[in-house]
């Protein structure tokens, strides 16, 4: 069994447990037969992406849902994993440290920026906020007409759903810890 068909598998089985739902229960909701959820919940069936979908729209979970492991207890982010995104011809560094999961709703960024980087921002989904902490250097950030600047152990909330900039004024590395919270709507 593929790795996929076996988290889908657990996650499957989890959920109808949790809830005290019957494999009878669970075909009701989804319109798939006992049968297949059965054999889908051994892991001796290879649903299809229609199934899945099914599936996650009779229980009213998203696919990602059925289809994402569940997180550890726990979780190291070793520095030379890191991966960079750059901007500004490479004067504005991005390393994301946990990127975005529905589970959290939010995710984390250190970001460094050279003396002068500059980065402007698209707005983020409606509702969207970000946090910023200085660790070194001072930031500036811009949106709505408001210029605000905070320096090393200070920090910033701002909503970051319109157009938004980041600037380094000062002559010395920036670096910033980012949290992108992301306001999520359930239908369910």
């Amino acid at each position: 069994m593929t790795e996929i068909n076996q988290t889908f598998s657990n996650n499957l089985k989890q959920y109808r447990e949790k809830r005290n739902l019957s494999l009878d229960n669970i075909s009701s909701l989804t319109g798939v037969s006992k049968s297949m959820l059965a054999q889908i919940e051994k892991g001796s069936a290879n649903p299809t992406i229609n199934t899945v979908w099914k599936i996650a729209n009779g229980l009213k979970i998203s696919f990602t849902e059925l289809m994402t492991a569940p997180e550890e207890n726990f979780e190291v982010v070793l520095a030379e994993k890191f991966s960079v995104l750059t901007e500004d011809d490479g004067h504005y560094r991005n390393y994301p440290i946990f990127p975005f999961n529905d589970q959290r709703g939010f995710e984390i960024y250190r970001i460094e920026l050279d003396p002068g980087a500059f980065l402007q921002a698209e707005p983020h989904p409606s509702g969207t906020q970000e946090f910023i902490t200085v660790f070194a250097g001072e930031i500036e950030v811009e949106f709505l007409d408001q210029k605000l600047i905070a320096k090393a152990g200070e920090g910033i909330r701002f909503k970051a759903d319109t157009k938004h900039s980041y600037h380094n004024p000062s002559d010395k590395l920036t670096t910033i810890n980012m949290v992108i919270w992301y306001e999520t709507q359930k239908d369910i």
